[in-house]
């Protein structure tokens, strides 16, 4: 396949007018797209969510010549690329071995199904069922980012505990009374809390924020709102709807594809 094609594909599931809008209406940053094109045919991908040196040694492996990450692979402006550094290590080996990359970023963060969206659906899963009475905090013209939202009622330790297994992922930390009864959630995926995003939870009535990445005093605003709190790693609150990212686009495209997870990060 061309990457032009499974490009299309791609931007079919998660717009890059998404990641276009979302920046212009909440002054964010991005760099989604085609971000390496060696111009080869496309014979096999790899998902990812980062451009690690074990994804590129996977994709050498497997054979594939295209990675498809969330986090952008270039994100912020380069002026040289030297293999000696570690962004331009990675850079020169995907271009040693015909290995583009393309990155959904943002754009996959707020669309319909996208990481935001299936973070979300996983805490209901966690909860054993909700996402009803949905509150978006960033809406976008068919997505949006931060949510709160429904669950079905229970403790704070079992909805901690039950995520461990539907996240993949040991390393949560629970700041809150682990017996209060939570049936209302607020979850943001990636580093998207800040002081906006706890003011949207508690007015929307959630009972706990679950994102990563908090700053020491965001925890304490949380807890001084009466904001019970859930943290996962970075990784784990994003893997999970890149994984459903992945089977979208696998069952669209013609050619062999496979998903790498950096289980360390998790």
């Amino acid at each position: 396949m061309k990457l032009s094609e499974i490009y299309k594909i791609a931007d079919g599931i998660a717009p890059k007018r998404l990641s276009d809008e979302y920046c212009r209406l909440y002054g964010a940053y991005d760099n989604s797209g085609v971000l390496v094109d060696t111009g080869d045919e496309i014979k096999g991908v790899l998902f990812t969510l980062d451009l690690s040196a074990a994804a590129i040694a996977k994709a050498c492996e497997i054979g594939a010549n295209l990675i498809i990450t969330h986090h952008p692979a270039i994100y912020g402006k380069i002026s040289h690329i030297c293999e000696d550094e570690p962004l331009g290590g990675k850079l020169v080996e995907c271009i040693k071995h015909g290995i583009s990359v393309l990155s959904m970023h943002l754009n996959l963060d707020g669309a319909e199904g996208g990481v935001d969206q299936s973070l979300m659906e996983g805490v209901c899963l966690a909860a054993g069922g909700g996402a009803e009475n949905i509150s978006v905090m960033h809406p976008l013209t068919g997505g949006g980012y931060g949510r709160v939202y429904g669950v079905k009622e229970g403790t704070l330790a079992d909805l901690a505990k039950n995520m461990k297994d539907v996240f993949s992922t040991e390393r949560i930390l629970v700041y809150g009374d682990k017996t209060r009864k939570i049936n209302r959630a607020a979850s943001f995926c990636g580093a998207g809390v800040d002081e906006g995003a706890i003011a949207f939870a508690a007015s929307e009535g959630a009972g706990v924020v679950i994102s990563s990445d908090f700053k020491h005093h965001l925890i304490s605003l949380a807890l001084e709102e009466g904001l019970a709190l859930i943290i996962l790693t970075h990784y784990a609150s994003e893997n999970y709807g890149f994984q459903n990212y992945y089977e979208k686009m696998r069952r669209q495209l013609s050619i062999p594809c496979e998903y790498h997870t950096d289980g360390e990060l998790l």
